[in-house]
């Protein structure tokens, strides 16, 4: 790990739930503009890990499991996130019990891309 890299570290650990939030936001805006401008290409199959507050509502988690995983279509995650969403919001399944399957969902997601 760089200095760079430290010292964002460093300053994310700082910060309060909603600058993680506002600065993770940020990364993903840099890195999308980077990505259409072509100075950025996704070689590795890295995970982003990003922290999970403990009160997360559900459309946050998505979009940090989203930039935690960024190697993987969105399309592919669409039907079964929209599911599980459509659960929380008009069935009135908790937030805690989604969050966790969407984690499931990604993460085994990742691993079949990566097979």
């Amino acid at each position: 790990m760089n200095k760079i890299e430290k010292k964002l570290i460093a300053i994310f650990a700082e910060l309060d739930e909603n600058d993680k939030n506002s600065l993770t936001a940020f990364a993903e805006f840099l890195l999308e503009k980077a990505k259409k401008e072509g100075r950025y290409q996704l070689e590795e199959q890295i995970i982003v890990e990003i922290y999970r507050p403990n009160e997360e509502k559900v459309v946050a988690a998505i979009k940090r499991l989203s930039a935690t995983y960024p190697m993987l279509p969105k399309d592919s995650l669409m039907n079964q996130t929209a599911s599980l969403m459509s659960e929380h919001i008009l069935k009135g399944r908790a937030a805690v019990e989604v969050i966790d399957e969407l984690e499931i969902l990604f993460r085994n997601r990742y691993d079949e891309h990566n097979n």
